[in-house]
């Protein structure tokens, strides 16, 4: 079984966000870039088919030079190999295109990508991968199990969990669940040398159409100042609820 691991090159949520260019770009000074969270359970997945069917694992990102760390350290966590298709990443749908490109190529099993990155929250790439491949497809799948050519999935849905069965090949869109945090690996110093000699390929953008530009970014307004009420003025609660936060 091939598998391809889509993953993200996001920025850590403990960094701080700011605009350059009269708030037309994202500032990247000084900020953090990391796997995907969404990502990195699916490729730890991905790990557990390498070790337990021996499957092989490549991972691909769309971006410049910039975000081979990530892909290194998804080498060190154990993937084989890793390509980068040299593109900004500007849209979901110019991402899928790109990443379909890639598994037309090379013939993939099984793609794993998260369900969505956590700097934009898209949630598109997956979707509008398997429609391009015409693969089978599963979000929000929080277990996947293989036998062959068949495949158990479980994903959340509202109020509860649906299990599907279904064949490859498969795209799914993972989270938290697929493993569970504890499962997470952190490269060790024999994966970080290993991943120095695994084969890291670049690949030129099949297409520069996008769908999208990027007009303004801005931040979410300040919170304004709490207001304490007297548990005993229900009338003032009931006021303020009705003509200040309008939730009644």
């Amino acid at each position: 079984m091939k598998i391809l691991v889509c993953v993200s090159n996001v920025p850590d949520t403990t960094s701080k966000i700011n605009f350059k260019d009269n708030n037309t770009a994202f500032d990247t000074a000084g900020v953090q870039f990391v796997i995907n969270p969404n990502d990195e359970f699916g490729l730890t997945r991905a790990m557990w088919f390498k070790e337990k069917q021996s499957a092989s694992v490549a991972v691909v990102t769309v971006g410049d030079a910039s975000v081979e760390p990530t892909l290194r350290k998804a080498l060190a966590i154990g993937a084989d190999e890793a390509y980068r298709i040299d593109a900004p990443a500007t849209d979901g749908f110019f991402v899928a295109q790109e990443l379909a490109a890639l598994v037309k190529e090379i013939s993939f099993d099984l793609v794993i990508a998260g369900r969505e990155s956590i700097d934009y929250n898209g949630g598109m790439v997956p979707g509008f991968l398997a429609s391009t491949l015409d693969f089978q497809y599963v979000t929000n799948c929080i277990s996947l199990e293989i036998e062959g050519n068949n495949a158990t999935a479980i994903r959340e849905i509202d109020g509860g969990k649906e299990t599907l069965s279904t064949q490859l090949p498969l795209v799914i869109g993972g989270q938290k669940g697929l493993v569970e945090e504890s499962d997470l690996r952190i490269p060790n110093m024999r994966g970080i040398m290993m991943a120095r000699q695994k084969p890291l390929h670049v690949r030129p953008a099949t297409t520069s159409e996008s769908h999208t530009k990027e007009i303004s970014f801005s931040k979410p307004e300040a919170k304004g100042a709490v207001t304490m009420i007297d548990p005993a003025n229900i009338d003032q609660l009931i006021s303020l609820l009705h003509n200040e936060a309008k939730v009644l």
